[in-house]
């Protein structure tokens, strides 16, 4: 143990706390009772140092690398895309910076708008790189989407993002805008166009269907998005969220007691009738499952202790949306009522229910 302490750069007590815990546990024992550390598993411990070098908890971690459908080239590709977007941002930054300083040097007070602008990248560059910690297809969401798609054999998906609910028995052609995001896209999922959704670059019908997932609230002109989905495919499935209902701010606990401002995110979305008639579609209600295995904004309404934890959060564009001081306000308010159980007190039915209804709604047309 000594020696593997000493390879990686940690302490003994570290790699003991690790082996207790049952995140890298030595595959043997000597004769005399020293630990020894197979080639597994000194690949599990440099993922685990990689990733907790990256900022994750250890129960983040867990999940990450005890999860069978992640191998290790799955481990590395991921890993060299979060170091990739990092170094990226970083470099934006430092060229942002050094324009700042040129420009106070030569006297030139830079508007409010600039100084902000600087540091703006597309919001889905700023988040995407915790899309792959939490970020993943949850199987009875998918069924539902699948179950939409019918029989089409060839798919666009809008707003694709690193591929989650892309089914794997059609032909899918995939289309998002943010750099970051197709590149952080597994190897062998579909081809990925960079476009918007607005200006999708294909003739009229040229698909069985398209499906768009948790992404029509990103775009620039929602119902515009949506026509062109309509134009461009025979038949279109589109998850959304349904801001039609009296109070609907106040179905998620977390936005009736501790972010009123996610009602300022979505002031300007279409109400869900709009979205219908521009798609000519119905809408079916999505109940969130309780261990939802995609962190969407929602999915943690019965695990609420997960919105304290910084990576989870970083895959949820709403915190970006909102800003720091409300999410740190929301943070605190959050943990102190979960400490003192008031959390608990207004909030014990739900944990009863297997599923619940906040709001995601299946446009299918």
């Amino acid at each position: 143990m000594g020696r593997v302490a000493e390879l990686a750069g940690v302490s003994v007590r570290t790699l003991h706390h690790y082996d207790a815990i049952g995140l890298v546990r030595p595959s043997a024992r000597t004769g005399a009772g020293y630990r020894v550390y197979s080639a597994g598993d000194m690949e599990r411990l440099r993922e685990v140092l990689a990733y907790r070098r990256l900022g994750f908890g250890l129960r983040e971690i867990a999940e990450l690398v005890d999860d069978p459908a992640t191998d290790a080239v799955a481990h590395l590709r991921r890993l060299r895309g979060l170091l990739v977007e990092r170094r990226d941002r970083a470099d934006a930054m430092v060229t942002a910076i050094d324009r700042e300083l040129t420009a106070r040097a030569e006297g030139r007070k830079m508007t409010p708008q600039e100084q902000v602008g600087m540091f703006g990248p597309r919001l889905y560059d700023a988040i995407g790189g915790a899309y792959p910690a939490t970020r993943r297809t949850d199987p009875r969401i998918a069924a539902r989407i699948w179950d939409a798609l019918g029989d089409a054999r060839t798919v666009l998906n809008v707003g694709a993002g690193t591929g989650s609910y892309e089914p794997a028995d059609r032909e899918v052609t995939a289309v998002e805008p943010s750099a970051v995001m197709r590149g952080q896209r597994p190897d062998g999922a579909a081809p990925c166009v960079a476009a918007a959704a607005e200006r999708l670059p294909f003739p009229d019908r040229s698909f069985d269907a398209a499906m768009a997932v948790s992404t029509v609230h990103h775009w620039a002109d929602p119902l515009a998005g949506l026509r062109e989905l309509r134009r461009v495919a025979r038949r279109v499935v589109v998850l959304t969220f349904d801001t039609d209902e009296p109070g609907w701010q106040d179905r998620f606990w977390l936005t009736r007691d501790y972010l009123p401002e996610f009602a300022d995110v979505l002031a300007g979305f279409p109400p869900l009738a709009g979205m219908a008639e521009a798609l000519d579609a119905r809408a079916e209600p999505v109940p969130v499952p309780w261990d939802c295995a995609d962190g969407l904004f929602e999915a943690y309404w019965r695990r609420p202790d997960a919105y304290l934890e910084e990576r989870v959060r970083r895959a949820m564009s709403v915190w970006t949306r909102v800003g720091r001081e409300a999410e740190e306000r929301a943070v605190r308010g959050l943990g102190d009522d979960l400490a003192s159980g008031r959390w608990a007190a207004r909030n014990g039915g739900l944990t009863g229910l297997d599923a619940a209804d906040l709001g995601l709604r299946l446009l299918v047309a």
